[in-house]
């Protein structure tokens, strides 16, 4: 499958590149995935951010040449990219529990990370449900940014809409929400990521609603263009299944603007839905 060979690509420029500086960008150009999805994929298949298997793989190869060769250890941590021996060492210890000088006595216990790959599992016991939308028109948001820590974004979204409640926002996006909808996405919105891409450990989280005149005071605009849309029901589990699943045998890739989580009102069927923006392949 070609997504799966062009996973496996990146995972080879990486290891090919340790000792180098890796664009992110030039990344996602291998896996031809945009910039804005490429990350999250990546930790959704991995279970490890971009940056942090990147480090965990330096330091792995970092310590096999210091158990191997008279090297100094600056010169290993030049090597890696870390600019002094202190941080390379503080690095190092966070990794393998112990100093790089004292990885060269006989016997000490040290932490391999091995070279990752990507193999899809085809599971089919459970179909999931989406439906294809074409939004012809601008997206105008009126809302307020978060910033969310990516690893984390599962526990502190929920929290960002309980603050949202007990302070009052959450009322005044509802008393904005859309009176007159143009198409099915209306409600409560939280735009995952309102820059042109994520960046690898965090992004901002927009909580807003469409509303096409002034926002109120305080209030940020946000405006996403026209694009197609892969919707899913329930968030929660789409976010779990999107990049795994439905991705590698879609006929879809990414598009390169955010995904939005539509939280509708009371009585609506579903209660909320995931908004992936998709271009053919």
């Amino acid at each position: 499958m070609d997504w799966l060979v062009r996973m496996n690509r990146v995972l080879d420029y990486i290891e090919d590149h340790l000792e180098q500086d890796i664009d992110y960008k030039h990344l996602a150009q291998i896996a031809y995935c945009s910039e804005f999805h490429f990350s999250r994929m990546f930790a959704s298949l991995s279970g490890i951010t971009l940056s942090e298997y990147i480090r965990r793989r330096r330091l792995t190869r970092a310590a096999f040449d210091l158990q191997k060769s008279d090297i100094r250890i600056l010169e290993v941590a030049n090597k890696y990219g870390y600019e002094s021996a202190d941080s390379f060492s503080r690095a190092f210890k966070k990794t393998h529990g112990i100093k790089p000088s004292e990885c060269r006595h006989e016997g000490v216990s040290l932490k391999a990370f091995p070279k990752i790959s990507f193999q899809l599992t085809i599971k089919g016991d459970t179909e999931m449900e989406y439906r294809i939308e074409h939004l012809e028109f601008d997206i105008k948001l009126a809302g307020k940014g978060e910033t969310v820590n990516t690893n984390r974004a599962f526990k502190i979204i929920p929290n960002l809409w309980s603050k949202a409640k007990k302070e009052g926002f959450m009322q005044e996006l509802i008393d904005l929400s859309w009176e007159n909808p143009k198409c099915s996405l209306e409600g409560i919105l939280g735009v995952c990521g309102k820059e042109a891409a994520i960046m690898d450990e965090e992004f901002t989280y927009f909580m807003g609603v469409r509303y096409d005149i002034e926002p109120r005071e305080g209030m940020e605009t946000l405006i996403i263009p026209p694009s197609t849309w892969a919707v899913f029901p329930n968030v929660r589990e789409a976010w779990k299944r999107l990049y795994a699943e439905w991705v590698p045998t879609s006929g879809y890739e990414l598009a390169n603007l955010p995904c939005i989580e539509c939280y509708y009102g009371p009585g609506h069927k579903p209660r909320h839905e995931l908004w992936v923006p998709v271009v053919k392949r």
